[in-house]
Parts: structure tokens; sequence; C-alpha cells
């Protein structure tokens, strides 16, 4: 399949209203002149966008105000952005985590990162691909999930966990479009200096953070040339490699001491 085009075609990008969505947003905005379906919970993020983007880069840009941990929620922005239209590509982006001891994170909060970061792209993957498949050119699908769905990351423990299902159900999914007319990219970047990860307990490890531009640019790139799988920077990808070529247990172990730290040094400060 060759690949993606996005001027003047439509790519829907979820967890748009700031970070790495946002940015991934305005690259195809400013860079390929991709018209945006972008969806966010922040109504007025999201009209800032619309109001930047198409005065800047003078392509159409729609929203859609939803919470993506609701199926109700993903369904109406399925429905929204195939009709009357016909969409070229989508990233899901949309995530939400949480950095501290296990038993810091209320039942209700790990639900709702279930049903954003698992249950929420499951159903928008399901249901989007008929939609792309009639893309003339073949679709694209990106699913955002994290190095730390390759390498659990401890103290990020649960979050860890619903990446790996990411990469384990974009890698999956990847084969089973094989001959079909469009194709499922998995993206795992490291930590982002983003609005995600400003809190004070991020702070230790600011050093680990690769820049919100490039983790934009890459991702689009990877979606663009329908990449199997796609960590960003040449640091990580080597990095990661190494890592996975480990013990599994010293390598968790190691982690778990830097991010337990980084923990430590936010509690006694």
């Amino acid at each position: 399949m060759k690949p993606m085009q996005f001027q003047g075609r439509w790519v829907l990008v979820t967890g748009a209203s700031s970070g790495l969505g946002k940015a991934m947003a305005e690259v195809l905005a400013r860079d390929y002149h991709a018209n945006v379906i972008a969806v966010a919970r922040r109504k007025d993020r999201l009209d800032e966008l619309k109001k930047d983007l198409e005065s800047s880069a003078g392509v159409k840009v729609d929203t859609v105000v939803a919470d993506l941990s609701s199926l109700e929620d993903v369904d109406r922005v399925v429905a929204y952005a195939t009709k009357d239209r016909q969409l070229s590509a989508a990233i899901l982006n949309a995530g939400v985590t949480h950095f501290g001891k296990f038993d810091e994170l209320a039942w209700k909060d790990f639900d709702a990162m279930l049903n954003t970061n698992v249950r929420g792209v499951v159903r928008m993957t399901t249901e989007l691909i008929p939609h792309l498949e009639k893309e003339k050119d073949g679709g694209g699908l990106l699913l955002v999930s994290s190095l730390s769905g390759l390498v659990p990351v401890p103290y990020q423990t649960a979050y860890s966990g619903t990446k790996a299902f990411l990469v384990a159900f974009g890698s999956g999914m990847w084969h089973e479009l094989q001959g079909r007319n469009v194709s499922l990219t998995t993206y795992a970047p490291p930590g982002i200096v983003t609005e995600m990860t400003a809190g004070e307990r991020f702070v230790p490890l600011r050093g680990w953070l690769i820049s919100l531009d490039m983790a934009a640019r890459e991702g689009i790139t990877a979606l663009q040339r329908r990449k199997y799988m796609h960590i960003p920077g040449i640091r990580d990808r080597w990095g990661s490699a190494l890592l996975r070529m480990l013990p599994h247990g010293f390598v968790t172990g190691r982690l778990a001491a830097v991010y337990r730290g980084a923990l430590e040094k936010t509690t006694t400060s």
C-alpha cells in the first residue's frame, strides 16, 4: 500500500485539546494541509484550536466535545466523523495516566482509565475500520500506546498495563488487516513534555522526557508510512531494544527504583 496523502483529506484526532493530540493536529494542518476533526472534553480548548488552525493553515477544523470513557460518546464521535464525508485517517490518542502508588488510584479513576485507554479505543477502532477502508488510496489508523506498554513501569502500573494491551491489540490487528484497504500503526513514545507530565511528581524524571514537537512529527510520519510499530528518537529505539534483551525482572526493578526515587523526592521536599 502506498504512503498516505493527507492534503485536503479528513483526519480524526482524539485527545486534541492539549499535549500530543493537539500537536499532531497542528502538524497535520500546518505541514500536511489536512482537514481535522478534533475531539476532546474541553470545548474552550477545541474552539481555540479551531480558530487558530483555520486562520493560520487555511484548513477546515470540526470539533466534537466528548468524554471517550463513555461508549455512548465514542459512538457519537464515530457517527459524526463518518457522516457526509470520507474519513482518511484516525489518530486515537486520548488517554489518562496515574503516577503514584497503586493504592492511591481510586477504583472509579481506574475504571475511567480502563474505559478511555482500552475499551474506547477498541470500540472506535472496530467501528472506524469499515469506513477507513473506503478511502480510495487506503485509510490509516494510529493507536497511541507508550514505551511503558513495552516495558512495565512500576508506579505507573495500571497505566502501563492499559498501554501494554494497546501494543498487543495493535500488533495483532496489523496482521489481521493485511490485504485489506487500511493500515494500523502502533505508536509507542516514551514520556513526553506535556500537560500530563507537568505535575510535581514528574519533575525528577524530566530528563527522560522527549520534546512534544518530535513526538508529534514522528507519530504522523509513522502513520503516513503505515509502519507496524514506531518508537520515536534514536535513544529510545536503541534503549528499548537493549532493555528487551535484559532479564525482565532486572529491568522492571531498575525502573521501580527510579520512579520510587522520584516519588520520594517530591514527598520529602
